[in-house]
């Protein structure tokens, strides 16, 4: 069975919203009388984890009348329940027993988005037992709530700047740990949501390592426990070969694809529009785009070009289906669109008029509302010469060659500063030994245009390091280049030592797909044999596990931040296996091109690496 996170999380939050009893109707809505109206209750990370998979109109069809934040001030409504969803903090657990204390609600239904520490557990219990409003407190439970599913198969941490505080030369070691601990515990959410505990692979070294060994041992300490989260679906099916595969990447494995300009509609929305939790905001309209529309699920993966030859084709069809109403109905006379008004003629025609009035209406808002996207879109496409950005990069990325007129004039041209760093930075990325003439051109051509150097030079240093770690690899100075790279880039030796094989594209396949394609099919392949393997099921050992696959089904997940372009080469990589494979996308956050840069960017100025007027804002 395809695993399918979204609908998951969903049935949990729903049993949370109908406090654990049976629900009157199969979709969970309830019939609105014998189910108390409530009230819910959120912290902002869970308002935020709420957002994509409920809508307001979905909240009431399961009781809620009010959905309120945590930290604001709320009126007491002393008749009705409240549910909490907020996350597991000493403030939150304050702010629950103030309330229980002032009796804002009649009962009170705490649910924990993870694990709630002993600690905040303890604290909440004494603060109700000395107010003597303990008995108000129906419930208190852990939901491993604590991850964002903008769709089934793909899914956000919201750990924010987590590749900054990864890569800081000046990071502690405790908030380093701290970190790594936060990203294995949402990974923990995800998979208990899942119901399914999975065989880990990742490159030794990094991030990725500290992460997997830290997941592994809290998977191990929870299993231990009889009975536990995972219990009830390893009893009802599981041969080890249902299990699925968690592949752990560093940003740092295939930086190029963070930075690069994409030419499909959904990367497209994201990078230059700014789409967030799935919701978009443009001057004049708010928007939502997920899977309850119809065009954005059928086009945000096409070449932008080919969606708008569809709003076309769409419109016309509109149309076309309005003037046939207008002729049965006798409307649309002298040139004037069907209104409803002028309704005479034949019953049936006019009945089949009335029934295809909604659906006309629905239409003609899902087309107005991409014409309005495609036309924003448009206008910062003319105004920063985007397909000629997407093309550049796409040359060298993809064919590893480069049109050095192009780029220069691109550089010195039209586009944001942030447009040409990006490009920059990709053709730094996109050939192992540039020709230095042409590198000082393209340098040049970013301080005539003011362009912060400071996300170009820390990647030209991590390059420079790696050619040289490379060079000493079978030298005894090879200890010297490794304590040097730890005193410059702290904790992101492994990724500085990575080949640049990794940064490259193979074809139109990105390193992502092909290595965890390798992964899942287990069988030996020198890309992938040196991966690690963590098993939570296994007896402890220096391996960690024997099983390496096939598997039909794999989490991935990429520490630092991912973006809409990996997530496509992973929903290809499943459609086109054969049989068919089902891969979840994950990240400490989804990224657009700028965001990245800007990290970048910082660790640049951190490093002392800038350059140039100070343009990029730090988050």
């Amino acid at each position: 069975m395809a695993l399918s996170l979204r609908k998951k999380q969903l049935d949990v939050i729903t049993r949370m919203l109908h406090l654990y009893q049976q629900q009157s109707s199969p979709d969970g809505g309830g019939d609105g009388e014998e189910e108390a109206y409530k009230i819910l209750v959120m912290d902002g990370p869970c308002i935020s984890l709420l957002s994509p998979v409920l809508r307001v109109g979905d909240l009431r069809k399961h009781g809620v009348t009010l959905h309120l934040n945590i930290d604001k001030a709320r009126q007491q409504v002393a008749d009705a329940p409240a549910v909490y969803l907020v996350r597991p903090t000493p403030a939150n657990a304050d702010r629950i027993a103030a309330d229980a204390a002032a009796g804002l609600y009649a009962s009170f239904h705490v649910n924990f988005s993870t694990s709630v520490p002993r600690p905040v557990l303890e604290r909440l219990a004494s603060a109700t037992a000395s107010s003597r409003s303990a008995h108000r407190v129906a419930r208190v439970a852990d939901q491993y709530l604590d991850f964002i599913c903008l769709e089934d198969g793909l899914f956000s941490l919201a750990q924010p700047r987590a590749y900054v505080a990864l890569n800081d030369p000046a990071a502690a070691d405790a908030d380093i740990n701290a970190l790594v601990d936060a990203v294995a515990l949402g990974l923990f959410c995800v998979v208990a949501t899942l119901g399914s505990v999975p065989i880990i692979r990742c490159a030794s070294g990094g991030p990725a390592e500290m992460v997997a060994a830290a997941l592994d041992a809290r998977l191990r300490d929870h299993l231990l426990a009889k009975p536990n989260l995972f219990t009830e679906a390893a009893s009802s099916a599981a041969s080890s070969f249902q299990r699925p595969v968690l592949c752990l990447f560093d940003r740092n494995f295939e930086l190029s694809v963070g930075i690069q300009h994409d030419w499909s509609y959904r990367p497209l929305v994201h990078d230059v529009l700014s789409l967030k939790l799935n919701k978009l905001k443009l001057p004049s309209e708010k928007y939502d785009l997920d899977d309850s529309d119809p065009f954005w699920v059928a086009n945000s993966w096409s070449p932008f070009p080919k969606v708008a030859e569809e709003i076309e084709a769409q419109l016309a069809k509109y149309k076309q289906d309005v003037d046939e109403v207008n002729q049965r109905t006798g409307g649309g006379r002298d040139g004037v669109e069907f209104d409803g008004t002028d309704l005479i003629g034949n019953t049936k025609h006019l009945m089949n008029a009335v029934n295809s009035l909604p659906e006309l209406t629905e239409r003609k808002k899902m087309i107005d509302k991409h014409t309005n996207i495609a036309t924003a879109l448009l206008g910062h496409i003319k105004e920063r010469s985007l397909d000629g950005y997407y093309e550049c990069e796409n040359d060298m990325l993809v064919n590893g060659t480069v049109d050095r007129n192009m780029l220069l004039s691109l550089l010195r041209g039209k586009g944001t500063k942030e447009d040409k760093l990006r490009l920059a930075v990709t053709y730094l990325l996109s050939f192992e030994a540039p020709p230095p003439s042409e590198l000082e051109q393209v340098e040049a051509a970013l301080r005539e245009s003011e362009v912060d150097m400071s996300a170009f030079l820390y990647v030209k240093r991590i390059k420079s390091l790696n050619t040289q770690f490379a060079a000493a690899s079978s030298t005894a100075s090879r200890s010297n280049i490794v304590d040097w790279a730890e005193k410059l880039y702290g904790q992101s030796i492994s990724a500085v030592t990575a080949g640049v094989k990794n940064l490259l594209s193979d074809g139109r396949q990105l390193a992502l797909a092909r290595t965890v394609e390798a992964l899942m099919e287990g069988k030996p392949n020198p890309e992938v044999d040196n991966y690690l393997l963590f098993d939570p099921r296994a007896p402890r050992s220096g391996t960690g596990g024997q099983f390496r696959g096939p598997f039909r089904e794999a989490i991935v997940f990429m520490i630092g931040g991912g973006n809409y372009i990996e997530y496509r080469s992973l929903i290809e990589l499943g459609q086109q296996s054969q049989p068919s494979k089902h891969v979840i996308y994950g990240a400490t956050e989804i990224l657009n091109g700028v965001e990245f840069i800007q990290q970048l960017a910082e660790l640049g100025q951190k490093a002392g690496l800038g350059g140039g007027s100070s343009n990029i804002p730090l988050q």
